[in-house]
């Protein structure tokens, strides 16, 4: 009864969809993320200066409106590259290749920060389902589902020693 009660109100959405990016995503790529880091630094000692910028840094939109390209989410952001890629064999699919992009960012200072950004992926389907009659999932179930995916994820990832010192979770509005 409490599950059918949790799952009409839809309360589990959020929960879910955290600990499946943290256990089928976050804790394969994070703990790898430094040493992609340190791999391009050497190749580009001018680049990466700022080891305090060598973790992830995953976006959580509130709204849950995740743009393809950050480019064009934000003026001061610029693709530079894609750092080295992880390939594993994971669920049946061989070779599935893990890899992110680094940016330069431009801060109110004017001072450019070069960083591994994406966007936490789960909301876009947070964002679908409110779009979905299917789901019956409205705008104000959207964001508490996206401030809920966000403590929920932040909680994983804090009691999570490979990931340690690996992200920067920034949550906005």
């Amino acid at each position: 009864e409490m599950s059918e009660m949790s799952e009409r109100s839809k309360q589990n959405v959020a929960h879910g969809l955290a600990w499946s990016y943290y256990v089928g995503y976050l804790k394969i790529v994070l703990p790898r993320v430094k040493k992609s880091m340190e791999v391009f630094s050497r190749a580009n000692p001018n680049m990466l200066a700022c080891r305090e910028t060598w973790k992830l840094h995953i976006l959580v939109p509130l709204s849950c409106d995740v743009y393809d390209d950050l480019e064009k989410a934000d003026s001061n952001i610029q693709y530079l590259t894609d750092l080295n890629e992880t390939t594993l064999t994971r669920a049946g699919t061989k070779k599935r290749v893990y890899k992110h992009s680094l940016y330069a960012i431009r801060d109110e200072d004017n001072k450019l920060w070069h960083c591994a950004v994406e966007y936490a992926t789960p909301l876009q389907s947070l964002y679908a389902m409110s779009r979905d009659e299917c789901a019956a999932f409205s705008r104000e179930d959207r964001l508490e589902q996206a401030k809920l995916f966000y403590r929920t994820l932040e909680e994983i990832l804090k009691g999570s020693k490979e990931c340690a010192g690996t992200y920067r979770l920034i949550a906005y509005e």
